[in-house]
């Protein structure tokens, strides 16, 4: 295990959830902070605050100063305007964090304060349309809110509408559309991740088990490959969640909810494709988050259903994982932040 600590949110509206976020190594987490249904977990830049969603259905994002040893003090809390926000940013100039309200489909931007609190919300955007999935697609449903590398363009993935929203972020914390990338319908795109060479970016699909590769140019996204995240004889439902590339590039991650899997792919060049090199075993079920440590040699994985916190040693030149020790017992861990 290693000994790198981490910051983990978690559901507790959940039957056997938790208090709120904990804190410390993968061998021993603690609360240090009760706060309701924590589902995601960001730092400010220069790591002096943290960042949560309360995946409420009246949602709102809390904000906390972490002291010298990682400990939280809670600074305030301001409503998102929408029902269950389950992932948030800070924009690259740490002036907004922008929010995803899942269950009403739009987007919150919040003013940063320069003690870190944050102020009433200087926009909330509401997305429209629907999908082909009557269940899961009736509306719009935000995912998430993720900068380019260049920090010059925002984009909200929509699983509702099977879209992308590329924006502008203005000095006055709201979002201009500029394009809008469409992924095929009943895809459900839940997250987004780029390459670190900008050129390349990689959206994972929950609906229907797929990864789109997508070349990237000054806030145009284009799909040039969609490959599966399972091996051909997988069955069952399946419901990718989380996405990581590594830090050279050469590496695509994908969590599998139902395999219980994460997949490993290799990228092409320039990062401009990827192929299956290996799934294994999340070391739970549910593998809602993945994360790597903060040198790049570990990856996380929050197993919600098992409340279990599994580490795994990735290798540097194949880009392979191979689990580490037994997964830490945790009640409904949807996140993990390295400190």
């Amino acid at each position: 295990m290693t000994s790198e600590r981490i910051y983990v949110g978690s559901y507790t509206s959940q039957e056997g959830g938790g208090e709120g976020i904990g804190f410390g190594t993968p061998d021993e987490l603690r609360i240090i902070a009760a706060i309701p249904d924590p589902s995601f977990l960001t730092r400010s830049a220069d790591g002096r605050f943290l960042y949560t969603t309360n995946e409420l259905e009246a949602g709102r994002v809390s904000a906390f100063a972490i002291d010298e040893n990682g400990s939280l003090e809670f600074l305030n809390h301001r409503p998102t305007g929408g029902a269950h926000p389950c992932h948030l940013e800070i924009d690259p100039s740490g002036r907004f964090l922008l929010s995803a309200n899942y269950t009403s489909g739009s987007v919150a931007i919040h003013p940063i304060g320069a003690n870190g609190s944050l102020g009433d919300p200087s926009q909330i955007l509401q997305r429209e349309g629907s999908g082909p999935n009557a269940e899961r697609q009736e509306g719009p449903h935000s995912h998430q809110v993720t900068f380019d590398p260049a920090g010059a363009f925002t984009f909200d993935v929509d699983l509702g509408s099977d879209s992308v929203y590329v924006s502008i972020l203005s000095d006055k914390g709201r979002l201009e559309e500029v394009d809008r990338l469409t992924i095929h319908p009943g895809a459900g795109p839940r997250h987004l991740v780029f390459h670190p060479g900008g050129g390349a970016a990689y959206l994972i699909n929950e609906l229907d088990s797929t990864l789109a590769v997508c070349s990237y140019s000054d806030g145009t996204l284009a799909v040039v490959q969609t490959v599966s995240t399972r091996p051909e004889d997988a069955t069952g439902e399946n419901f990718p969640a989380e996405v990581l590339v590594s830090t050279d590039g050469r590496f695509v991650y994908g969590s599998n909810r139902g395999d219980n899997t994460i997949a490993v792919f290799r990228t092409g060049a320039e990062g401009l494709g990827a192929e299956l090199i290996q799934t294994i075993g999340s070391g739970g079920t549910w593998p809602r988050h993945l994360a790597f440590s903060k040198d790049g040699t570990q990856l996380y994985a929050a197993n919600e259903q098992s409340d279990a916190i599994a580490v795994f040693t990735v290798d540097q030149s194949s880009g392979a994982l191979t689990a580490t020790g037994t997964p830490l017992s945790w009640p409904k861990p949807v996140c993990i932040l390295p400190a």
